[in-house]
């Protein structure tokens, strides 16, 4: 199914939450949806940051949407949970939520909790939220679930690590020398890929669709804050880059789209089913990320 035949339009008047809504794709993704008559909720970890994108989604749109703002520190289960309630005491319903926000950390670090924290921003988090969302969702007419991935989970040839969730091997002086870092980023994305599919195959015959998607190489302020050496890989790729805007329209055709054309648990790129690669289509590892997903988020509130 290609974009030329459905528009992405049909969300007026739907409630979309978007995580990382305050710069780059899910920026350009609040914009669009917003233009579209969606009504939306900001979660974002800058609260200065998050109240002045609203306030300028408010001053453009502000006649026909609602915009509101949610903090989260996505690397913080604590900080999900807390967001999470304040969500279900404010939105009457939630017909879209986007598993939009993503790191990649060139350092072992460990979040609160004590897991490593690419895989808590991008793999934890989106899997803690939807599954506090997922009562809220089951309250729209037609809930769809969204989460950033990329082509980049092609760089785990060998799936997911699951001796080693802490991912020490890619950060030790060896590890980096051959790019570990990167390879620990293309780990997390495939598991966007993975948890998808199971989240699909979960909720068959409910209301809600899960789909993920590969926005292309974008330029954005992705891995700037890694030190000079990742500032000039950057730099040197973002010259090839497509804008946010651009790397937002699968998303945003995602969430308007006739389900009828889509399949739930799918991966989009450009508007159409995405390539996946070997590790990102068994079903068997994807069922034991979520068994060990829900170990990870439980071991956080022991």
């Amino acid at each position: 199914m290609t974009g030329n035949q459905t528009n992405g339009h049909n969300v007026n008047g739907k409630y979309a939450v978007i995580t990382g809504a305050t710069s780059g794709i899910g920026l350009a993704a609040a914009r669009a949806l917003a233009a579209r008559g969606a009504n939306l909720g900001l979660v974002a970890r800058n609260a200065a940051k998050a109240n002045e994108v609203a306030a300028k989604l408010r001053a453009s749109y502000g006649y026909r949407i609602t915009v509101d703002v949610f903090i989260a520190d996505m690397s913080s289960q604590r900080s999900i949970r807390r967001a999470a309630q304040e969500m279900y005491a404010q939105c009457p319903k939630i017909d879209i939520l986007i598993n939009n926000a993503g790191a990649m950390f060139v350092d072992h670090k460990l979040t609160e909790d004590g897991l490593e924290m690419t895989w808590a921003v991008n793999h934890i988090a989106p899997f803690l939220l939807t599954t506090l969302l997922l009562d809220k969702l089951t309250l729209s007419d037609d809930a769809r679930i969204i989460t950033t991935s990329s082509h980049g989970h092609k760089m785990a040839r060998k799936g997911i690590g699951f001796d080693d969730l802490s991912g020490k091997r890619w950060f030790g002086f060896w590890g980096k020398m051959k790019g570990g870092p990167n390879f620990r980023y293309g780990e997390t994305k495939l598991a966007n890929i993975l948890f998808t599919a199971e989240l699909a195959n979960r909720l068959q015959n409910t209301n809600i669709a899960a789909y993920c998607f590969d926005p292309g190489l974008v330029a954005t302020n992705f891995n700037r804050d890694n030190g000079w050496m990742a500032r000039m890989t950057t730099a040197v790729m973002m010259r090839f880059a497509r804008t946010p805007e651009k790397g937002a329209e699968t998303l945003v055709w995602l969430a308007g789209a006739d389900r009828a054309h889509l399949e739930s648990g799918g991966y989009y790129a450009d508007k159409q089913a995405g390539t996946l690669s070997a590790q990102a289509s068994n079903m068997e590892a994807a069922k034991k990320l979520w068994e060990v997903s829900e170990v990870q988020i439980c071991a956080s509130q022991a």
